[in-house]
């Protein structure tokens, strides 16, 4: 086990009305319930209906908030310049201004679940991110650019040196020898280096992407697409093994509900259920069709579990598929 921090990072997620203020309610919980000695600061940023957001209802209902504040977060508002509704990936970019600069940070998408204790993962490490991903971007077309022109053009206009990226154990033109996250988690040292960074090189792209990119889509994959960049220039990378916990026993990036319960273990089912167990959490949750259902009504196990009793396909899309074509769906 990895010796407690110094200073513990401060947590950030994104909150807004809507799915993800029922989604925050349940990180806050399974933090306290799973990490009861976590001593840093929840920090919950929320769009303003203004900006890239304005004509937006953006606002978290006030029966949440009161709720989160009481499970110790602290609601953070921000407005967003830039992204907003055309790509609301792009909050989790400019989210991070509302951090304190110089002090280290640990950014989850909101569809997390905290499964063990917080000092179990070393945050001292060099900034790294999420491996626990598919190879989504980018899709090379049949006769070119391929992963490595394309990749390399990236690090070329960023100024990075692309040869050391690369995990040289995997073959040339596999997608897993280049450095690619899923952005479900990332941290680093200090949040305003990390942010001005990853925005700055965020627009650049969307604004005049290198000619490598013409047949890429970047959307919803611009943050995956800038977000190696960041982390390399920062000296970062691969997470190594003092961070497996933020992708097994520690976090759980779910994405859905009915994910959780079609492809997690039983012991993330516990810590979930157990952690919105409390009436004051249960009131507000059972507002959210999908945690009414499948949560307390007992659907989650009862109805999604036993659709994939003979074992779960080895990529996501056809889950989701399966889930849909049975009515265990919300978006």
């Amino acid at each position: 086990m990895a010796a407690p921090n110094l200073l513990p990072p401060n947590l950030l997620i994104v909150a807004q009305a809507g799915r993800l203020e029922f989604q925050a309610i349940i990180f806050a919980a399974s933090l306290r319930h799973a990490a009861p000695d976590f001593t840093g600061r929840l920090i919950v940023a929320e769009p303003q209906p203004e900006g890239a957001w304005a004509g937006h209802d953006t606002r978290i209902g006030d029966d949440t908030r009161a709720l989160l504040e009481s499970l110790g977060a602290e609601i953070t508002p921000f407005t967003a310049r830039h992204f907003g509704a055309a790509y609301p990936y792009g909050n989790k970019i400019e989210a991070l201004s509302v951090l304190p600069a110089g002090q280290p940070f640990a950014f989850f998408d909101t569809d997390t679940l905290i499964v063990g204790p917080l000092d179990q993962v070393s945050f001292d490490s060099p900034p790294a991110a999420s491996m626990r991903r598919e190879g989504t971007w980018p899709e090379p077309p049949l006769y070119g650019p391929g992963y490595a022109a394309i990749w390399k053009s990236l690090y070329d206009r960023s100024g990075l040196d692309f040869p050391s990226s690369l995990d040289l154990t995997q073959p040339d033109e596999h997608w897993e020898r280049y450095l690619y996250f899923n952005a479900g988690w990332f941290f680093g040292p200090d949040p305003a280096v990390f942010g001005q960074r990853f925005l700055d090189w965020a627009l650049s792209v969307r604004r005049d992407p290198p000619d490598e990119l013409a047949c890429q889509s970047l959307d919803p994959w611009l943050d995956q697409a800038i977000l190696p960049l960041v982390i390399h220039s920062l000296g970062g990378g691969r997470p190594g093994p003092e961070l497996s916990g933020l992708d097994g026993d520690v976090t759980c990036h779910y994405r859905s509900l009915p994910l959780l319960y079609a492809r997690e273990s039983d012991a993330v089912l516990a810590v979930l259920e157990a952690a919105t167990a409390p009436n004051r959490i249960k009131r507000r949750l059972k507002e959210w069709e999908p945690a009414k259902k499948l949560i307390y009504q007992g659907k989650g196990r009862d109805k999604v579990r036993p659709l994939f009793a003979g074992g779960l396909p080895p990529k996501e899309k056809p889950i989701r598929q399966a889930l849909k074509k049975n009515g265990w769906w919300w978006d």
